[in-house]
Order: structure tokens, then C-alpha cells, then sequence
């Protein structure tokens, strides 16, 4: 997968979550946790724009590990969601398996990273 193939499935992701709080936000506990979700899930993608642009190999490192948080936390909220009922689970489950591999590819990526270098230290 390329890194803009990434960029865009995580603003399809961000997307979807937009759909989820918006149902959210038509409940008192929903529009908190609605909005939690929501900073979390987009936070990921602007995140991993900034990580595409690192200065250098621990800039790269420290953004994307942002990332993994903002998409744990995101698994979270949608975890929360799911066991409390506040939506249908055949909504969320498709969800909480995206959040899921989001956060594998993330973590391989910065597996390679802390392994491999970022390309901007060689300069």
C-alpha cells in the first residue's frame, strides 16, 4: 500500500465516523461521546499528513505513533458505542475491524521505521 493509498483510506475512515456521530449527536450521552470519537478518527488522518512530512527518521517516528494513539482511541469510543448500545452493532463491528487494521498497519509501519530509518536522515 502506498502512503497515499493510506491517505485516503484513513479520510474514508474519518468520513464514516463523520456518519456515525452525526446519528450520535442525536442523544444526550451520544453527542459527548460523538464528539470524542470524532476529534480521535480525524485526528489520525491530519496526523499521518504531518507524519508524510517529517523532518526527519523520530519526527516520522513520534507523528505516526500519534496516529496509533489517535486510532486506539478511536477503538475505543467505538468499543464503548458497541457495548453500550447507542448504535446498532452491525453499524460499528464493520468499524471497530477498520480502527483495528488501521492500527496493525500503523504499528508495522513503525516497526520498519524504528528499523529501517526515514529517508530525510540520509540527507
Amino acid at each position: 500500500m502506498t502512503p497515499d493509498e493510506l491517505a485516503e483510506i484513513l479520510l474514508d475512515f474519518a468520513v464514516k465516523i463523520v456518519n456515525v456521530t452525526d446519528k450520535l449527536s442525536r442523544i444526550f450521552i451520544g453527542r459527548h461521546i460523538g464528539g470524542q470519537l470524532f476529534r480521535s478518527a480525524t485526528s489520525a488522518g491530519t496526523n499521518y499528513g504531518e507524519a508524510r512530512a517529517a523532518e526527519s527518521r523520530s519526527d516520522f517516528i513520534h507523528k505516526m505513533s500519534v496516529v496509533l494513539k489517535e486510532l486506539n482511541e478511536t477503538n475505543y469510543w467505538l468499543l464503548l458505542i458497541k457495548k453500550s448500545e447507542l448504535l446498532p452493532t452491525v453499524e460499528i463491528e464493520p468499524l471497530i475491524s477498520e480502527s483495528t487494521s488501521l492500527s496493525n498497519i500503523i504499528g508495522k509501519s513503525l516497526i520498519t521505521a524504528r528499523k529501517k530509518g526515514h529517508p530525510k536522515d540520509a540527507q
